[in-house]
């Protein structure tokens, strides 16, 4: 073993390569991105495929298609990016997996880069299949290592569960010196096709495997120490690191049962209930963990956690929070010594989609009250002062379709913003429904030739062809227009914008100029290409 600094995100990565997997398929999505950019960053030139997505779905349905064909395989994404993906990833938990395919979903408590806190432990169990969640950066590569083979073992996908605080921390890792040998496994369809009848045999099938995922669960990565008869601290995941930080403050040694896989260790659960009186639950989402030992119940047992009050109710687990809901003493933080006045996220100087919504706002001035639709990305911050040029932020691709539906209901004008790289993951279809009616509304597509708000990573398509693909969808020719996002052209731009808001009927403009970053970076890395040549 050697060792390596890595975040989370890195340890899955690196496992997955040294596991043998053949390719790696994301979308990007704080706080996922890391682990695709690292298998970009640091597989070797004969290893593993590792590719950008339209989007998630698209994604971990590539996956299944290098698993059918009997190679290991890693898809990963946001918490929310499994929304997205949930169609064939609980369908695949009915297939037969051939190759290991093991999906690492990043949760984000505490909502640092996401619209909400929702727990994808939830949606494991909702596929009935195997969830392991690591505690640090060495269980992250130590488990996705073991997924590979667990999911050939079992034949069903096994999600690694990261949360961000995981995911975006360092630390040393001890890994594996070199790729582990994979034996090479033939393509076999049998049990790929779900046709009711045949479905319903891999259903009563898995539901038949759900002993064995127990049986695995109770042995392997949930551990149980008794010792105090009074006190019993279920963790999991981070939950164990926080614990540990304050175990010591205690002045003794509560039971303890460490859960880091799913299906819960149900016999291991029970003798810490016939132990103790009181169960402390730490988990850093939902309280998931907590309602089901409360459903395990036979006895008095008082269980605590986020439903009792215990923890907050939303946000992420932290020491501190533990602390006092182990019922120690807060600590007392430094006070500063000034008023730090807020700072809200703002656009970069510079940014084209300032330009846009400029000339967006002048052209609806004068004009009655409507509403302006948008969507995930950087051009969210245009809601917030001094733009204040958007007023709806949903998920991916609802921009297109919330400003179809207030103009069904008599809004007018109705705008939809949306990004380019948020336009080919999901704007598509709402647009097409568009089309086919006519709607009169107004779509503006934010082009800066990158998906800037995770790392400047690439869009799937280039700017010259989103105009071809607008009209061969059926946008009116004369109602879509391409316009440079720049100072420059605000008087033009925004006589442009307000004709297509005065038309009776669908429009489409694309906005284009280069994010300043990925512009930046672009020359930064010229000039070092330059330099090495010279």
């Amino acid at each position: 073993m050697t060792q390596k600094v890595l975040l989370g995100d890195e340890a899955v990565a690196l496992a997955a390569i040294h596991a043998g997997i053949t390719a790696a398929y994301a979308y990007p999505g704080t706080p996922s991105t890391e682990i695709l950019e690292y298998l970009q960053r640091h597989a070797s030139p004969d290893g593993p495929h590792a590719s950008w997505c339209v989007n998630e779905k698209t994604a971990y349905e590539q996956a299944l298609g290098v698993s059918l064909a009997g190679r290991r395989v890693l898809v990963s994404m946001k918490h929310v990016g499994l929304n997205v993906a949930a169609d064939p990833f609980v369908n695949s938990a009915l297939v037969a997996i051939n190759g290991g395919l093991v999906l690492a979903v990043a949760d984000d408590p505490g909502m640092h880069s996401s619209q909400n806190e929702q727990d994808s432990r939830l949606l494991a169990d909702f596929a009935r299949i195997v969830c392991l969640e690591p505690c640090d950066q060495q269980e992250a590569y130590a488990m996705t290592r073991d997924a590979f083979a667990l999911s050939e073992r079992f034949g069903i996908p096994v999600m690694i569960r990261l949360v961000t605080r995981l995911a975006h921390s360092r630390a040393a890792v001890g890994v594996a010196e070199t790729s582990e040998p994979v034996a090479s496994k033939q393509m076999d369809t049998r049990g790929w096709i779900l046709l009711p009848a045949l479905a319903r045999r891999r259903w009563r099938s898995l539901l038949d495997r759900q002993v064995a995922f127990r049986q695995y669960t109770e042995t392997h990565h949930n551990t149980l120490h008794l010792a105090d008869a009074e006190l019993g601290v279920v963790t999991a995941g981070v939950g164990r690191n926080y614990f540990f930080e304050n175990r010591g403050d205690l002045g003794f040694a509560p039971s303890h049962l460490h859960i880091g896989a799913y299906p819960l260790p149900v016999q291991k659960i029970r003798e810490l209930v016939s132990h103790v009186r009181r169960i402390l639950v730490l988990e850093d989402g939902y309280p998931y963990v907590e309602r089901a030992i409360r459903g395990l119940l036979t006895s008095g047992v008082e269980v605590l956690g986020r439903e009792t009050a215990h923890l907050p109710p939303d946000g992420e687990l932290t020491p501190d929070t533990v602390r006092v809901a182990l019922g120690l003493p807060s600590r007392k933080g430094v006070t500063a010594p000034m008023l730090v006045p807020d700072r809200p996220p703002q656009l970069c100087a510079g940014c084209p989609h300032i330009d846009a919504f400029h000339a967006l706002r002048t052209a609806l001035d004068g004009l009655p009250k409507g509403v302006v639709t948008s969507d995930i990305g950087c051009y969210t911050l245009g809601a917030l002062p001094p733009l204040q040029a958007i007023e709806t932020c949903v998920c991916m691709g609802a921009s297109i379709g919330m400003a179809k539906g207030a103009s069904d209901a008599g809004v007018r004008p109705a705008v939809a913003t949306i990004g380019d790289s948020t336009f080919l993951h999901s704007g598509i279809p709402p647009l097409i429904d568009a089309i086919a009616a006519d709607t009169d509304m107004t779509v503006v597509i934010l082009d800066n030739e990158v998906v800037a708000m995770t790392g400047a990573q690439p869009t799937m398509l280039p700017s010259s062809r989103l105009r071809s693909l607008l009209l061969g969808l059926g946008v009116p020719e004369a109602h879509c227009h391409v316009l440079p996002a720049h100072p420059r052209h605000h008087d033009a731009n925004a006589d442009v914008i307000r004709q297509e808001l005065e038309h009776r009927g669908l429009s489409v403009i694309v906005t284009v100029r280069e994010c300043v970053e990925a512009l930046r970076a672009r020359k930064v890395a010229a000039k070092r290409e330059a330099a090495v040549l010279v």
